[in-house]
């Protein structure tokens, strides 16, 4: 996912990641720099929060963040699952992690989940519900009221198997009962250009990929699939609002640590983001990024995560979907 911000990537790629002087607490941790894994595209929502957030912590030594792109985010998280867990080695993941984590299951070396201690949930961003200006609807009930009446009319765009665009597809249809079929392309931009163009119908994306084709009129959102309305893009609708069912779906980034890391210093990490995301330079940058800012204790963000893996494993398992290796 893009951040459609330029002045947001521009402060994030140029900060220096460098912690403050202070080096208190959690005996001598840290003595040496902090090699920080991103798993993800360099200049991604991915990497452009994490060293916004890193930009604000006060460890007394510099993060050395380390791109690992590949195979859905495998690459780098399979490296960080065999890392020491000594304190030096931490990784930033997002929703794909949990999904993964059924996607996978029993074909890695490594668990998505006991592999790694969560240390923080930084953010999240709801996604969207977006359709093509020449479908006649005008809500998620309405939506939901064609595909009834239009069988296999309806087509959504998605980014790959087991993307949350696909997922969250694929709960809305499991919550209504309606059928779409899926069209895969290789990112959200030609999804976009082809929901524009109305090739296809329906498409489930984030608001730093989509919100600027909304609002020029390219596209319509109907609605965010969330509880609330989002920060940034109040004139959306939730989609109970909108009528539809009471389902949620969200993107979001979380700091992990190779498993058997220290409580000690998983806890002085986790309360360095706590601070760095109620700071109010961060808070009006994520509130600008239509992100919802968290900073979660370590047993917050287990609980998050363990609460994501349950729900998208039950809709992966329903759907019958699997990934060939």
């Amino acid at each position: 996912m893009k951040l459609d911000r330029r002045t947001a990537i521009r402060g994030a790629l140029a900060v220096g990641v460098a912690s403050g002087a202070r080096n208190a607490g959690a005996g001598t941790w840290p003595d040496k720099p902090i090699r920080w894994i991103i798993p993800y595209a360099p200049g991604g929502f991915a990497d452009s929060l994490t060293r916004l957030v890193l930009s604000k912590f006060d460890l007394g030594q510099p993060f050395v963040v380390d791109s690992r792109p590949g195979a859905n985010g495998l690459i780098g998280t399979e490296l960080v699952a065999h890392a020491r867990p000594d304190g030096y080695t931490f990784i930033t993941v997002v929703a794909a992690h949990a999904i993964n984590k059924t996607l996978y299951a029993g074909k890695l070396k490594f668990d998505h989940q006991l592999s790694f201690s969560p240390v923080s949930l930084i953010a999240t961003t709801p996604t969207m519900l977006l359709v093509t200006n020449s479908l006649p609807v005008k809500n998620v009930a309405e939506l939901i009221s064609y595909a009834r009446a239009n069988p296999g009319k309806l087509s959504y765009g998605e980014t790959g198997v087991g993307s949350a665009g696909q997922l969250t597809a694929e709960m809305l249809k499991q919550a209504t009962g309606i059928q779409m079929e899926n069209i895969s392309y290789k990112g959200s931009a030609p999804a976009i250009a082809d929901l524009a163009a109305g090739n296809i119908q329906v498409l489930v994306d984030g608001p730093s990929n989509a919100l600027s084709n909304v609002r020029a009129g390219r596209i319509r959102a109907l609605a965010m699939i969330s509880k609330d309305r989002a920060p940034g893009v109040e004139e959306i609708p939730t989609i109970v609002e909108a009528g539809g069912p009471a389902i949620e779906s969200s993107s979001w980034v979380m700091f992990l640590a190779p498993a058997g890391t220290p409580a000690e210093i998983i806890q002085r990490l986790s309360a360095e983001v706590q601070k760095a995301v109620k700071s109010p330079e961060l808070t009006k940058q994520f509130s600008e990024m239509g992100l919802v800012p968290v900073g979660s204790t370590p047993a917050q963000a287990a609980k998050f995560f363990v609460d994501e893996v349950a729900k998208w494993g039950e809709v992966i398992t329903k759907a019958g979907i699997k990934v060939e290796m």
